[in-house]
Order: C-alpha cells, then structure tokens, then sequence
C-alpha cells in the first residue's frame, strides 16, 4: 500500500504538518524513533505568528491559559537598569500576544489535535535511509520493515536522516562560544512578568520566567576554562555563582528539571526538495534557540507545505505547485538563521570594544519606543511575506496596505447566514473567499474544491479578497471571474498568465 504523506519526526513541526493534512482528509502517517514524547522544555516560547499557527491548525486549545504572561525584558548592566523591552500589546501588533510555555507543552497540544483528527504517532520506528522511485519513495526502518508514500517530509531535526539520504548539504556555520541551560525552582529578585538579564565584567545570565512557582530557565555562557560536557550538578553549581556575583538576589537552587550545553548553530539546507522528498523545521534550517524562533518558523513550514500537498495530492493542481514552498519558506529561515543570536553574542562575549558598543550605543538605542516596536515585529514574525514569490499576481497592486503574499490579520467576519466570526478560525486548512460576488466564490470552490473553500462577507463588500490556508493574501480585487480564473491557473497549472 502506497499512502499519500509520511511524516519522519513528531516535533511541532512535523505534528503541525500531520494537522494541516489530516484536518482536509490527506492520508498521512507520523513515525518517530524515539520511544515516546519527550518530557523537557527544550524550545520555549511561542511567538505571535505561530500562535496564529496553531490557532488556523485547530491546535491551540487552553495554551494561552497555562503559559507565563509575560510583559518584556529586562536588562541590568553592573546591576542597574539599563532596558526595559515591553513587549507591545495584541491591537498594536495586530496580532496575538506571543506565549511563554514549553515546546513539550505545544507537542502536547498538537498530539491531541492529531488525534481528533484521527492520527497518532507511530514511536520506535527508527528511519534508516530513503529511497526513490518514479512516483513513491520508501522509508526503510530498523527491523526491515519498509513504507511506501506518494511524498515523504523530513521533520526529524538536525541530525536528520532523511536530509542525509538525499544528500542535501546543510550549510553554515556553528559558534566556538558553548552556553549552559537549566529549568530549575530558584527565588530571584525579579519580577517574573519579565524576562531578565544581568551582565558585569564580562559575565552574563538570562532568566526566562517559566509556568509553576519560581521555576526560571536559566541561560548562561560555558566557562572558558572547562572542556567537555558537565554534569548536572556542576551546571547548576555555576549558575548559582553567576546569579550571585551579578546581583540577581538567587536563592539556592531546587528541583532541576532540566540541563544542557549546547552551542549556537546559524545552518540552512541547500535546498528544501529532492524529488518527492521535503524538509522542513530543524532538518532545514538551524539557529539559536533564543525566542523559540526556530520552532516558530519550523510551524510556518509545515502550514504552508500542507495546503499545497493537499491540492496536489487531490489532483487540484500539478505539482509545480511544490516548488513554491522552497522559494516562500527558504528566504524566510536564511532571514531568521542570520539575525537570530544577538543575545547569544552579548551574553558570550568578552570583547571590550563590543561591550562598550552596546552599553553606550545599543542600549540606549534599544529604549527609543520606535526602536522596541521594531524589535518585537520583527521577532513577532506577523511581518513575514511572499509579496515577491511565484504564487502573487502580476502587477501586484495594494489593497490597503496589504499586497498579494502579505499576512491578514484576523479580521471580523460573517457567514453566509450572517453569523459572526473572525477570518483565522474559519480557515482551518481551508481558502476563504471575502465577498466573493460574481460567481467568485463558486469558481474557487470549482478549482479548490467545494470542502476546501468558504465564503465570508466583511464591511467592505465591494473588494473581494482571497486568503490562502496559511494566512496569507493570495488574490484580491473587484469581483472579476475571468481575471481570478486567471490566477488560479497560475497557481494550480504553473501557466504564466498575468492578472
């Protein structure tokens, strides 16, 4: 038996694949080699754009609920107040407020939605190798047994296997700086509405409020002078030293969840597609797990794969249509992969040039409200646009201040029976069609399919918009069926026609 979709790794990103697929009846299966979930933190934090994410996968549940309400950062330099980074409200950001809640958390939440849609994950099923032929690939697994799909997406991080097998390259670079982290119970003078970070002579830690009574992840650089791995005893002996000597108030540290030394890796995969195999999330691209930024964009990648496997694996379009994921979603991780680590860097370095720089430069930049704004949109990653890729209109003239591949916010709604709603809870996996008059809606559920498009009404009728799965912009204009028939042939065919 040949199925539609194999899914190698059961992370976010790899589970936010299996919702999108399953939620528009995609046949797809998720193996993993390890012998179940994993119980540590590892990312945290979700930033505004994947909570959008897993709100459009039907997977954001009581999330928001359970994670730290955090309101920014702090940064204390010889023990004073240098910057206080407030982290903007949802109507400024036009957006949801990021979450500060464990990566094991958001599996969780991802699983259950996996299962509501009548998927599970298959664990211990270790991959060996891949393999291609015509139109299926075959997965061979540890004891012999083998699985045959149309496609096969590598979600299985950064060692992946599947990215090995086609012989992708991952290139960059990795940091000679190595870091120590710690989830641990630990009474600071700090409040734990922020993030906090202490730096002097040199030194410095970052402490990330985590849900539960005093629990923090700490994160500080490794000693020069020690090499090799350390145990847990000596990481959260250094911690505690740290803390002390830079004025942070620590009581003993308790209850050590969690630790690790680990090193800042800025890397991307050559190329996102070998045939009929794909990779997305840390298979394909590699950074500091500062701000969860790569979780972050590992989900942007699988929404945006999904709806495009779905058409073509229901034979709605040709599978040129593929090609768009590695040309919209690629720019995107080479822009995180180069601007993640600053924090790193700061908290790492021992350069007196550089830290002269940012205590009377850079921080003083960093507290200009302009400034902050800036920061938080661009870490948001609500700004995120394919406004140049191969899907867009040509010309592709304004609507406001959105163009074709810009991000919708979540706009106010009716339904045909005049019901409110908002934009994002209808998609779902699905198109939406905004007064779509003329016969426009008819014709995008003709070309999509009638279970894969809903029409909605807003205050302005006389535009017609058309949303794409993810999120994003894909048409708009006065309703005209013979210039977005157009479109839709460039879209599902690959035809060059201009609109």
């Amino acid at each position: 038996m040949v199925i539609d979709v194999l899914i190698v790794g059961a992370g976010p990103t790899g589970l936010g694949l299996a919702c999108g697929l399953l939620s528009v009846g995609v046949e797809t299966k998720i193996i993993d080699g390890a012998a179940g979930p994993a119980a540590t933190s590892r990312a945290l934090g979700l930033q505004p754009r994947g909570v959008e994410v897993l709100d459009r996968l039907g997977a954001l549940g009581d999330l928001p609920d359970r994670a730290v309400p955090i309101a920014g950062t702090v940064v204390r330099i010889d023990g004073v107040e240098r910057v206080r980074l407030a982290l903007p409200t949802a109507d400024i950001l036009r957006g949801r407020r990021a979450l500060v809640i464990s990566q094991a958390d958001i599996e969780a939440q991802l699983r259950s939605r996996v299962a509501e849609l009548g998927g599970q994950v298959e664990w211990r099923e270790t991959l060996l190798g891949v393999e291609q032929s015509g139109e299926r690939v075959v997965a061979r697994l540890a004891g012999g047994a083998e699985i045959a799909a149309r496609w096969l997406v590598g979600c299985d991080g950064a060692g992946s296997i599947v990215r090995k097998s086609t012989g992708i390259r991952l290139v960059g670079r990795s940091s000679p700086e190595r870091f120590l982290l710690a989830d641990v119970t630990v009474r600071l003078a700090a409040d734990r509405h922020y993030a906090g970070m202490w730096t002097a002579a040199g030194e410095g830690i970052v402490a990330i409020p985590l849900p539960g009574n005093d629990r923090w992840r700490l994160m500080a650089p490794h000693p020069p002078d020690q090499e090799g791995s350390l145990p847990t005893e000596a990481i959260t002996a250094l911690l505690a030293r740290r803390l002390s000597r830079l004025g942070a108030g620590a009581g003993p540290i308790e209850d050590v969840a969690w630790t690790s030394v680990f090193r800042v890796h800025q890397r991307l995969a050559e190329s996102y597609r070998d045939r009929r195999v794909f990779l997305a999330g840390d298979a394909a691209h590699i950074s500091s797990p500062t701000g969860g930024q790569g979780m972050n964009t590992g989900l942007g990648d699988a929404e945006n794969l999904a709806f495009k496997l779905a058409l073509v694996a229901a034979g709605r379009a040709s599978e040129q249509l593929l090609d768009s994921y590695e040309a919209e979603r690629r720019p995107v991780a080479e822009a995180v992969v180069g601007a993640v680590g600053g924090v790193d860097k700061v908290l790492g370095s021992r350069n007196q040039m550089l830290l002269f720089v940012r205590d009377r430069i850079v921080l003083p930049l960093v507290n200009r409200p302009a400034v902050q704004r800036r920061i938080w949109q661009r870490a948001s990653q609500l700004s995120i646009s394919y406004h140049s890729g191969p899907l867009v209109p040509r010309p592709n003239r304004r609507y406001g201040t959105l163009r074709c591949g810009d991000r919708v916010p979540d706009l106010p709604c009716q339904r045909m029976d005049d019901t409110k709603t908002r934009l994002h809870a209808e998609l779902r996996g699905h198109w939406v069609v905004l007064n779509g008059r003329n016969g426009l809606a008819e014709l995008a559920q003709q070309r999509l399919g009638a279970n894969l498009v809903s029409e909605l009404y807003t205050a302005d009728d006389e535009h017609a918009l058309v949303v794409r799965p993810d999120g994003h912009l894909g048409w708009h204009g006065h309703p005209d069926p013979v210039r977005f028939g157009q479109w839709l042939d460039r879209v599902l065919t690959g035809t060059r026609n201009e609109t």
